[in-house]
């Protein structure tokens, strides 16, 4: 059996479309352009790269993007200034302060400056407070556990009553991923570098979610046959037919895995395109409940 392949580019490819519609909507009808601010400090290659596709992705939707760009040595009440009058913008209706920041800067105090109704990545502690509690809901969800669900769902896979199994415990994906499998009645299991009997764990999952960014680090041999795997690592590893002489892989062992899995990611082409995705849709959802269109 080899198992259906879930195309991250085709399902953000449809959350692009209706973002789009919605912000043409959303424009002809209360006159207002959803904008997004992106706080972007130091000079790290990927951050740059990553916000610069962001910007890209705002242009081609219709949306505002707004950058603020840093420097390394700003002081932590510098970094909290340029995040309070952004958040008092009202042409700014979500903001996203580029992980990971400078060591000398205090992030949770920095993301907890940008008010709940524009934390569009979903890390302020109050929304990430509601998303552990049972019966609440937060305002925005991080934008990559957000993709996974959206990923999972479009393979048809039943979350409800499924096992599941989260490799990796960060804040940004394995802790939110797992408590949104937990709220879509899932039972949930956390697996970590302490984790003993790891493979016999991951055999009993229907569902597996790999982040731990650890290249090929899961065996074919520890997936249940006919389980969905979505897998969230991008490792580089040495490959000399490449002109970088590098290629991207995930944290599955992809081509024996597709062979036991039921649906499974690729890396690239899986995970990735839907982070940016779910971004627009939460600055959208921002813009659209300033406006009065959604609760």
């Amino acid at each position: 059996m080899t198992a259906k392949l879930i195309d991250g580019k085709a399902v953000a490819q449809a959350i692009q479309d209706r973002v789009k519609e919605q912000a043409d909507s959303l424009k002809s009808e209360k006159g207002v352009t959803a904008g997004l601010a992106a706080v972007l400090i130091g000079d790290n290659p990927a951050s740059h790269t990553y916000v610069g596709m962001k910007n890209r992705m705002c242009q081609q939707l219709g949306m505002a993007s707004v950058g603020r760009t840093l420097p390394e040595n700003i002081t932590q009440e510098e970094a909290m200034k340029v995040v309070t009058d952004l958040a008092e913008d009202p042409k700014v209706h979500g903001i996203l302060v580029q992980l990971p920041l400078p060591g000398h800067l205090d992030t949770e105090s920095i993301l907890g400056a940008v008010p709940i109704e524009k934390d569009i990545d979903g890390f302020h502690p109050i929304n990430i407070g509601r998303l552990s509690m049972k019966n609440r809901d937060p305002l925005f969800v991080p934008c990559t556990p957000a993709g996974v669900i959206e990923l999972i769902d479009s393979a048809q896979t039943k979350i409800e009553g499924a096992r599941a199994v989260v490799l990796g415990r960060s804040n940004i994906v394995g802790l939110p991923a797992a408590m949104l499998l937990v709220h879509r009645n899932a039972t949930v299991t956390i697996c970590h570098s302490r984790t003993q009997n790891l493979p016999d764990i991951v055999r009993q999952a229907d569902i597996v979610v790999a982040a731990i960014g650890k290249a090929q680090f899961v065996q074919a041999d520890w997936i249940k046959p006919g389980a969905t795997v979505i897998d969230v690592g991008t490792n580089a590893i040495p490959d000399a037919s490449k002109k970088s002489g590098r290629r991207l892989v995930g944290d599955v062992d992809f081509e024996n895995a597709k062979e036991v899995a039921g649906a499974i990611t690729p890396v690239p082409g899986g995970v990735g395109p839907m982070t940016i995705a779910m971004l627009m849709q939460n600055t959208m959802n921002a813009a659209r409940r300033s406006a009065g269109l959604i609760e």
